[in-house]
């Protein structure tokens, strides 16, 4: 008996028309990005009021679904990659990321497991073999790339604590063991604190350690917080290093930090979320001055390394350690290569795991290490363009001095103003110049500041984007 179909079924010559219908799409979006106001100006709840309120009864075509996309979601969309993108930090992508997501997602594998698909798991360690060596992280380190910094860094936490109490935790939970302590700079993200709420340990229990003058943390302060701690009983569990906090780019010193750590046995994990990308130069090398003494390290690749969104890169000394506080293995997931070889899925949180190394695989082959290097001393001179500007006007001033590819700044006019009637201006020009659509920059505070801050990073920007919108800046703060 043949059953009778209820449902649509999209053949391959259908698939192949619409898909090459969105890559004409894609590369005209490509090519017309800046068309887009930069941050998307819809008002809450009007994409949610354009989009049905009930799940379709019957299936539709994928031109209606596709039309609806460019009017109803596209309006709603924030251009990240628009060269004048200057928020936050920068979430890349890159043609040959692009591509190799389709096929990624074309593909559709669970990469959990190596007999889940040997190819993910074996390309991944390659990836990260090549990445170890050119931001030289000690070769006798292991590696994984999990799907964000947030999740590397409560891996790192749980690592620590899995350590600390001899793996009991895991086990038996909390019950008879002392309070811990997670130690970071007044800068750092908020991902350390989120980490320590998801692992037990508490927020309460994370001590925010004074920065210095370039809001960097001060080592001396980080020494006296402990010995405090460890005499009113608490046991120090981990230290986390910022090496690019988020508002301004400070770098804490590991070389102190780190001699500290590995003095007093304590956990010590090097979160270089979006800077890590410039270790690739030879010239910032410097500032992982110590990370033999580390015991984990963090980058993105999603940020500044032209990978699309997820893709984070996560060192560990001691792999061992890691694995042994995520294995798990139930009957189902058993096979008979256990124990030959990775299996991912024991290497942080998720059982899941998507194809990551793909992507990254064909960045780091269609630009290579010289192009890859190229591009970010290129943002890197933009943002010291700017820097000079900035420097040169009287009427805008540095904040702290510029990080690498981040410049913060305020507008400050001659007149004189009251620190508090500047903030309002500088959020007064902020709004201005986002309400614009040519242009999206986000602030920051420091030592009570409003801050603008402008990441000059975005895949393809070119000198005349920064140039347009440093005069953009002038115009807009002149009619305030």
């Amino acid at each position: 008996m043949q059953l009778k179909r209820t449902h649509p079924n999209m053949e391959t010559k259908e698939f192949r028309k619409h898909a090459h219908q969105f890559v004409d799409w894609m590369a005209d979006y490509m090519d017309n990005i800046e068309d887009y106001p930069v941050k998307s100006q819809v008002q809450p709840k009007e994409i949610y009021n354009l989009i049905d309120g009930d799940i379709p009864t019957k299936g539709e075509d994928i031109d209606s679904i596709f039309d609806d996309f460019k009017n109803v979601i596209i309006p709603g969309i924030t251009h990240w990659q628009n060269p004048n993108f200057f928020a936050y930090f920068q979430a890349n992508n890159s043609p040959p990321s692009i591509l190799a997501e389709m096929l990624t997602a074309t593909l559709g594998i669970q990469g959990m497991k190596w007999d889940t698909s040997p190819a993910s798991t074996e390309l991944e360690e390659r990836m990260i073999e090549w990445l170890r060596d050119a931001l030289g992280i000690p070769k006798k380190w292991a590696g994984v790339i999990q799907d964000s910094a947030s999740i590397a860094t409560l891996a790192s936490i749980l690592t620590a604590r899995e350590q600390k109490s001899n793996y009991q935790i895991n086990n038996a939970g909390y019950e008879g063991l002392a309070n811990y302590r997670i130690y970071c700079s007044e800068e750092t993200h908020s991902s350390i604190e989120k980490g320590a709420k998801i692992a037990g340990v508490g927020k309460s229990n994370v001590i925010k350690i004074p920065t210095d003058d370039k809001l960097a943390m001060n080592p001396e302060l980080l020494l006296d917080s402990i010995n405090e701690d460890i005499a009113n009983g608490y046991q120090p569990l981990c230290i986390v290093v910022a090496i690019g906090t988020t508002g301004t780019m400070a770098i804490d010193p590991l070389n102190k930090i780190a001699n500290i750590s590995e003095k007093l046995n304590i956990w010590l994990h090097v979160d270089a979320a979006y800077a890590g990308s410039a270790l690739l130069l030879p010239e910032y090398q410097e500032l992982i001055a110590g990370i033999e003494k580390a015991d984990s390290f963090v980058f993105n690749a999603h940020k500044w390394l032209f990978t699309n969104f997820d893709c984070s890169i996560y060192f560990v000394k001691d792999k061992n350690a890691l694995v042994n506080t995520f294995e798990i293995l139930p009957e189902y997931l058993k096979s008979k290569t256990d124990g030959v070889v990775s299996n991912h899925s024991d290497w942080g949180v998720p059982l899941g795991r998507r194809f990551r190394s793909l992507k990254l695989w064909f960045v780091m082959r269609y630009y290579g290490l010289e192009g890859l290097q190229n591009k970010l001393r290129f943002h890197i001179e933009l943002a010291k363009w700017l820097e000079n500007e900035i420097v040169k006007s009287s009427e805008f001033e540095l904040i702290v001095p510029r990080s690498m590819n981040l410049v913060c700044f305020r507008f400050k006019p001659q007149k004189p103003y009251s620190n508090k009637d500047l903030n309002n201006i500088n959020e007064e020009l902020l709004h201005k110049l986002n309400a614009t659509g040519l242009i999206y920059l986000t602030h920051t505070k420091v030592n009570g500041i409003y801050t603008l801050r402008m990441s000059v990073g975005q895949t393809n920007i070119k000198k005349h984007h920064i140039e347009k919108s440093w005069q953009l800046i002038i115009s807009k703060a002149m009619e305030i």
